[in-house]
Order: structure tokens, then C-alpha cells, then sequence
């Protein structure tokens, strides 16, 4: 008793003290009491000027378990020797900043002493209790382990209220979505008499039986039948018996989806009024549930009049091209919206859009209906053009190791231009296509509409633009190493200053690769340098590559080698590569001219059906590339666009030119000087059936030609098809075909065929795309076949498979996959079916 009276004495003496801190703590809405049992007061009378400026002479902290005074002082952001006001802002700050630390359920503050112009300060704060253990019941130890991980519930957290009702409710709906409905969660604390301040916590799950739907019934629907409806929810289905390749749950936010999807169903057909009365729950005695939902179908529709108004860019002829909309057709709103306002994606033809396209940043479109006479509905398109934006600044971040003009030469927007969604959009995709850079890049568009420009920063971010290669292991009976380097964003004029080695000269968008590989049977190394930008000022590549490599004979029985006999091979090639303007600006034509000498010392190698042990065998050829890549934004994840190239490679006809008697001549001099001609077509389409999801389609044809009858196919430059399609020998300048669910060149004859085709259907879904890996999931179903000439030539004679992988694309490995095939056609020369296959792929795509 001696002890409240003392209490009520101070807190008489220092009343308007009091009512400052109430009034602060209720501004702030914290929860504060004004006296406190553990507190000691004092019985003088304390007085402070409002509003005067004072010296914080020290600050007590009373009510710690845990935490030192220290802390606390450091929490609130005071220091001794500080000037404050009273009342004012940093005491205010300092109460905040305590609640903030999310360690603390309630804080006061009291005067406790006034020294002249030096004040100082006693808080007294409440600690909140500590996590220290947390049991779940009712789960398995997997669920259980995953269930803390997602919510807060760890070690040393603090136990407040919000932890508890948020984590009550993280872990039912982490069940409810599942379809258990009847979820019940309860959590208990109790003290932990092993520490201070801590609790212990007990979370009881009980989840019950999964729910099920057993019907979906309508009411009111007249113009759409309950099936169709059904069909509508996509989200939300029946329980029904061999239903297994979609579960039958109930998520309310996915039901909600699915009413607003009907809805639009409607709209779409012109019943615009429609809306759902009502939409009940019942539960059935088994433990299922039923839907009903009530509809308003309303009146069906039709546009009447389309008036545009304020339109002075674009005709009304212009603009109804866009629109596609024709008086008589259903009134469907959501199209109108699409078409005016776009469909969201970066492909989307509206009116909208080709003002902004046209610089008129700060247009605006809008349809309204202006008048509705029995079920035709007159509407208005109100277009305010407002004057042409222009570019005033574009400006990267993001880019720590790329230069600059690497990536400013890709963008499509400059400053001056006028304003162009669809610019910025290709813009975007350029960044993507260059493979250094994450592919979410991030347009700011900043406008001035006062001066009507705008300013655009585009936000990288970087990954690693160089590869190692680095294996080992045993074939042909001995061992084989491996060393490869590809630096795909070098930098060359950098090469000779020490201060660029980090740790190569990099960000000039420059491709160096290396290769070097050796085992007992033979050496190889080749070089290859690309420079995309020839000259820097127009999108013209310069690519040159050596090649060297020497084999030596083995001995497939004792698998000795004999380095005295060896075949030679040096090859180089320079190639020309240039971006078109026509017939758009998607397109490319590349030029290259290759050259490999064979050299032969007593090695006997297999040249078609005879074999060659000495001599010299030389290939010359020019090879055009026409082509088209319109496909992005992600060079490994593409979602939209395209890829297509026609291709033709040819050597000089040097028999056309030459007397010789091909029946009488030698193996050396027939083939002294190879001569062919090829000619090819790739097509890739991507299209985005859902957000993560891609349908890739392929078609691909090749054909290798011969000038002279006489001397006929070449053995060399021949089709090899089936397996994974990687090039594991290309001496004889072969080109793989990979057709998975076969053996590696399987589907060709030994010497290799001289037509091939190829076609593919590829579903693929993105699991992540973060610039540290790119994973994909796929499944496929392609066919294809190799034909020795025309005789044989059926496009339709393929062979099938389907399968399903994975990828996984790390920027310094590149890409990895695996897939497993079903090979269901029978394989050349037998009665059996190929069956499974296994296919590991490494550094490319299909």
C-alpha cells in the first residue's frame, strides 16, 4: 500500500510528463502503461520547458531478462550527450525503433531527472518470450520438417500474438489447398524453466480426410449447358471414378477464379449482364461436398455503331483494321478491352499500341457505350492523342562487366527517336539474345509530360559469359582428356593490359573458344574467335576458326598404336555474317569459306566403299545461310517467335572441268579434290500455351547432291541420324541428326545417308530461371529418317519416339540434359523394336 501511494504521489507531481508520454505512445498506436509496479519512483518535483531543446544526460532500462541495458540503448538510436526535444521527434523515433526490433511487447519512458539543460530518460520495456522448441503432432517427420522451414517457427524466434495466428493460419491453408477442408490447427505455449524468457511450443494438426467434389450443378443457365460450364472451371473439378489426371479439390481462390472464367465465357458470347445470383456449399454425408451456383444469363448482345472520336493520326479505315470488330458481330467485351487496350502480351495488335508506337506516349483510348436500343449496343471510342513523345535519355544498370556500346548498339531505342513500345520491347529480347545478361530485363520508363519526352533505364543483370570443359575418361583403350574454354564475352583489344585480366579480358560481346584433346590414339586442338560487331558501328560478324588434329592407327585387337601411321588434318575457315533490313530486320545472311587437307602416311582409312592409305584429300566449299531468329526473349527458354535458316553449301564442280576416266583412277586422285553440293532447311516455332509453359515445333530437311554422275555421291559430308545427335567424329565432315528413343547414327547406313529429315513436337515447362541455372522439364514426340538417295525418299517412312528429360543450363558448364526415348519403330536390318533409350546432352539443344 506505502508502495502505490508513492506511485500516485509521482505521478501527481509529474502529471504533465505523464500525459506527454500517453499522448506519444498513443500517436505511435502502441500499447504502453504509465506505471509500472517494478519501477522505483522518486517523490521530487520534476518541470521542462515544452519544445526546449535539452542535453541527454544518460538513459536507464529497467524490466530486461535477456537483452543488457546496452542493447536496448542501441535499439533506440540515442546516444549520451544529444540534443532532444520534449516532446519531439526522436524520442518518438526511439519508442518506434523499439517496437520495430520485433523484440519487445511493450515500452514506457518516464522522466527520472532534470539537471539544469540536461535531461535523462528510464525505460522500461517488456521483453518478448523466446522460441526455444517447437513439437508437431499429428504429421509425418517430412511434412512436419518442411512445415518448419516454411513458416517462422524457428529457434529464437519471438513469440507474439501475429506469430501465432499466422502460423495458426499459414499451416491450415497449407492443408485446405490440398483438399482437406476439415483442417484443424491449434498451438499451445508453455514455459521453458531450462531458460529465461523462453517458451516451449506445441503445434497439434489434425488435417482429416481429403474432400472431395462430388457434384457441380447449375441454375439459370440456359445458353451454355452444365457440361460446357464444367468444362469452363479449369481449376475446379468432380471426383469421379478413373479421374487421375487432375485432382478433384477445393481452393476457394481457385473456385474464384474459375466463376470469373464463366463470366467471361459469357461476355464473350455477348451476354455482357450475365452474373452468378448465388453460389452455395453443402456437405454430403460421406465427407464430399457440392457446388451450386445460380445464374443471371441476361439478354445476348451484338455491337451496333463503332464511332471513333478525336482520331486524327489514324483514319477510321486505319483503326478498324486493328479493331476487327464489325457492327452485327456478338458484343463481346473483353475482346473490345484487348483490342483497344492490349491482350498483355508483348505480340499484342491494338490501338493502344500503335499510338505508342507512333510516339504518343501520352495518349489515351478508351470505349464507352453510348447507347443501347434492344440488344444492339452503340459504342464510342474516345481517342485523345495528345502531342508525339520523344527519347531524351536511355540509360543501363546493372552491367559491372559488359561495356556499354555492347549493349547500347542492341537496343532499338535512341535518344531523339520518338517513343516505341514495341522498340522497347525489342529491345529487350536483343539483351536476352546475347546471353550475358539474366533474361528478366527491366524497362523504367519515365515520362515528362510537361515536356513531353521520356526517359528509359533498362536493368541488367549479369551472369557468367565463359564455359570450362574439363573431363576425362577411357575408350579405345586408353585414356582420353579434355580441356575446353569458351569466353563468350571477351574482350580482345584488352588482351595486352595486365589491369583487364579479371581474370580475361572481358565485355567487348567478343566469343573466344579453345579446345584441346588428347588421349594415346590421337591429338586435336582447334581455335575459334567471333566478332559480332565488325568495325562497331554495324551488326556485321567476323568468325575465323583453325582446326588441327592427328590420329594415329590402333590396332582393334591388341590395342596397340603405331605412331608412324597417322592421318593428318588441318582445317580453317573465315566466315561473313550481316543482319538485314529486308524483308524486316529479323533477318540474316552468313557467308563462310572452309578448307580441310586430309594427309594420309600409310593409315588406312574408309573412303565410301574403297579404303585409302595414302595421299591427300583436300575439301574447298563456300556455305550461304539464310535465315531468320525472331525467338526470345530467353536464348535458352524462348517462349514465342521463331527460327528458321535455308542453307546451301557447295564446292567447285572440278569434274565438270576435268577428262579424267573416274572408273580407271586411283582412290587419292578421285577423291583429290571432293566435290558435292547441300542443301538444307531448319524451322523452330515456340508458342506459350501458359505462363511457364512452351510448345516448341520443329521441322528440318537436308539433302546432299552430286555434280557429276560419273563420280557421284561424296562420301564425305553425309547424314548420320539417330541418338543423341552430338558429334563424336567428324573427320569426314559429317552432320549429326539427333532423333531420340535410337542408338547414336543408328537410323543411317555405315556410310551415312544423303537425305535426312526431322519432326518434333517439344512441351516444355521452366522451373527457374535465375541467372545461377536455368532448369526445364520436357516432354517430346519426334520422328525421322535417313534415305540414301531419291529412290528411297519418303517423307512419310519415319521413324517414331516420344520420351520426356530435363535441362539445366549453368553458365559455366553450359547446357546439361538427360532424356529418356521410346524408340517405337523397328531398327535397319532387324525385327526389333529400338525400346528405351538413354541420351545425356551435353553443350546443345534440340
Amino acid at each position: 500500500m506505502e508502495k502505490q501511494a508513492s506511485k500516485l504521489q509521482y505521478l501527481k507531481s509529474n502529471l504533465s510528463i505523464t500525459i506527454l508520454f500517453i499522448l506519444l505512445s498513443s500517436n505511435l498506436s502502441l500499447t504502453a502503461q504509465t506505471v509500472k509496479d517494478s519501477i522505483p519512483q522518486k517523490k521530487t518535483n520534476l518541470s521542462y520547458e515544452s519544445g526546449k531543446e535539452y542535453i541527454l544526460g544518460g538513459i536507464t532500462v529497467t524490466g530486461l531478462r535477456k537483452f543488457s541495458a546496452s542493447t536496448v540503448k542501441v535499439f533506440t538510436g540515442l546516444k549520451d550527450g544529444q540534443l532532444i526535444k520534449l516532446p519531439g521527434d526522436k524520442l518518438t523515433s526511439a519508442i518506434k525503433k523499439l517496437y520495430e526490433s520485433k523484440q519487445f511487447s511493450n515500452v514506457d519512458v518516464y522522466l527520472a531527472k532534470i539537471d539544469g539543460n540536461t535531461v535523462y530518460l528510464q525505460f522500461d520495456v517488456k521483453e518478448l518470450p523466446q522460441l526455444n522448441n517447437v513439437t508437431f503432432s499429428g504429421l509425418s517427420k517430412s511434412k512436419t520438417k518442411n512445415l518448419i522451414k516454411e513458416t517462422d517457427l524457428k529457434t529464437g524466434a519471438m513469440v507474439t500474438d501475429n506469430l501465432v495466428v499466422t502460423s495458426k493460419n499459414f499451416i491450415r491453408k497449407k492443408f485446405t489447398d490440398k483438399g482437406f477442408l476439415k483442417t484443424d490447427v491449434s498451438i499451445t505455449t508453455q514455459v521453458d524453466s531450462s531458460d529465461i524468457n523462453t517458451v516451449n511450443m506445441l503445434v497439434d494438426v489434425n488435417k482429416g480426410k481429403k474432400i472431395k467434389i462430388k457434384n457441380i450443378t447449375f441454375k439459370g443457365n440456359k445458353a451454355l449447358s452444365a457440361s460446357k460450364l464444367r468444362g469452363i472451371m479449369k481449376n475446379t473439378r468432380r471426383s469421379f471414378p478413373g479421374r487421375f489426371w487432375k485432382g478433384s479439390k477445393y481452393i476457394d481462390e481457385d473456385y474464384q477464379e474459375d466463376l470469373e472464367s464463366i463470366l467471361d465465357k459469357y461476355s464473350r458470347l455477348g451476354y455482357r449482364d450475365a452474373r452468378i445470383i448465388n453460389d452455395q456449399l453443402s456437405w454430403n454425408d460421406n465427407n464430399t461436398i457440392n457446388l451450386e451456383i445460380e445464374l443471371e444469363e441476361g439478354r445476348q448482345y451484338r455491337f451496333g455503331e463503332i464511332i471513333y472520336v478525336g482520331n486524327k493520326k489514324y483514319t477510321d479505315e486505319q483503326l478498324n483494321k486493328i479493331l476487327k470488330i464489325q457492327k452485327g458481330d456478338l458484343y463481346n467485351g473483353s475482346v473490345l478491352k484487348e483490342r483497344i487496350s492490349g491482350d498483355g502480351t508483348p505480340s499484342s495488335e491494338d490501338i493502344q499500341t500503335l499510338y505508342q508506337d507512333s510516339g504518343f506516349l501520352f495518349s489515351s483510348v478508351n470505349a464507352v457505350e453510348t447507347k443501347v436500343v434492344n440488344d444492339s449496343i452503340t459504342v464510342e471510342i474516345r481517342i485523345r492523342e495528345d502531342e508525339q513523345a520523344t527519347i531524351k535519355k536511355v540509360t543501363v544498370v546493372g552491367n559491372d562487366k559488359t561495356n556499354d556500346h555492347v549493349i547500347f548498339r542492341e537496343l532499338r531505342v535512341k535518344p531523339g527517336d520518338l517513343f516505341s513500345r514495341t522498340a522497347i520491347i525489342r529491345s529487350i529480347r536483343e539483351l536476352g539474345q546475347l546471353g550475358f545478361f539474366d533474361t528478366n530485363v527491366v524497362p523504367d520508363v519515365k515520362p515528362d509530360y510537361q515536356n513531353k519526352t521520356a526517359d528509359i533505364e533498362f536493368t541488367v543483370v549479369e551472369k557468367g559469359g565463359s564455359q570450362i570443359e574439363l573431363q576425362g575418361g577411357y575408350g579405345g583403350g586408353s585414356f582420353i582428356g579434355t580441356l575446353g574454354l569458351s569466353f563468350n564475352n571477351f574482350s580482345l583489344k584488352n588482351i595486352f593490359k595486365k589491369d583487364a585480366y579479371k581474370p580475361l579480358p572481358m565485355g567487348d560481346g567478343q566469343s573466344l573458344s579453345l579446345r584441346l584433346q588428347s588421349s594415346r590414339t590421337f591429338n586435336t586442338y582447334s581455335f575459334s574467335f567471333t566478332e559480332p560487331w565488325l568495325g562497331g558501328k554495324r551488326p556485321q560478324s567476323l568468325s575465323f576458326s583453325i582446326y588441327s588434329s592427328k590420329q594415329f592407327q590402333l590396332n582393334p585387337r591388341t590395342f596397340d598404336v603405331d605412331r608412324s601411321r597417322n592421318l593428318g588434318i588441318l582445317g580453317a575457315s573465315i566466315g561473313l555474317g550481316k543482319r538485314l533490313r529486308w524483308p524486316d530486320d529479323f533477318f540474316s545472311l552468313s557467308q563462310t569459306v572452309s578448307y580441310q587437307n586430309f594427309t594420309l602416311n600409310d593409315y588406312g582409312f574408309r573412303v565410301g566403299s574403297d579404303v585409302l592409305s595414302d595421299g591427300s584429300l583436300n575439301n574447298l566449299s563456300y556455305n550461304i545461310v539464310f535465315s531468320r531468329n525472331s525467338a526470345g526473349p530467353s536464348l535458352i527458354f524462348p517462349t514465342r517467335g521463331s527460327t528458321f535458316s535455308l542453307g546451301a553449301k557447295l564446292t567447285f564442280p572440278y569434274s565438270l572441268f576435268s577428262n579424267k576416266d573416274y572408273d580407271n583412277i586411283s582412290v587419292a586422285e578421285k577423291y583429290k579434290w571432293l566435290e558435292y553440293y547441300k542443301l538444307s532447311y531448319k524451322g523452330k516455332w515456340y508458342s506459350k500455351l501458359a505462363e511457364k509453359l512452351v510448345l516448341m515445333t520443329n521441322t528440318e530437311v537436308g539433302f546432299l547432291g552430286y555434280y557429276n554422275r560419273e563420280l557421284g555421291h561424296s562420301p564425305f559430308e553425309r547424314y548420320f541420324v539417330g541418338g543423341d545427335g552430338i558429334a563424336q567424329f567428324q573427320l569426314d565432315g559429317r552432320e549429326t541428326v539427333g532423333i531420340r528413343g535410337y542408338e547414336n547414327n543408328r537410323l543411317s547406313t555405315i556410310d551415312g545417308g544423303t537425305i535426312y529429315t526431322k519432326y518434333q513436337l517439344e512441351l516444355r515447362y521452366s522451373i527457374t530461371d535465375k541467372p545461377s541455372a536455368s532448369i526445364y522439364t520436357l516432354g517430346f514426340i519426334e520422328a525421322g529418317n535417313s534415305y540414301d538417295n531419291f529412290r528411297f525418299f519418303n517423307p512419310f517412312d519415319v521413324k517414331r519416339s516420344a520420351g520426356v528429360g530435363i535441362r539445366v543450363f549453368m553458365p559455366a558448364f553450359g547446357l546439361l540434359g538427360i532424356d529418356f526415348a521410346h524408340g517405337f519403330d523397328t531398327l535397319p536390318g532387324t525385327n526389333s523394336k529400338s525400346g528405351w533409350q538413354t541420351h545425356f546432352i551435353i553443350g546443345r539443344q534440340f
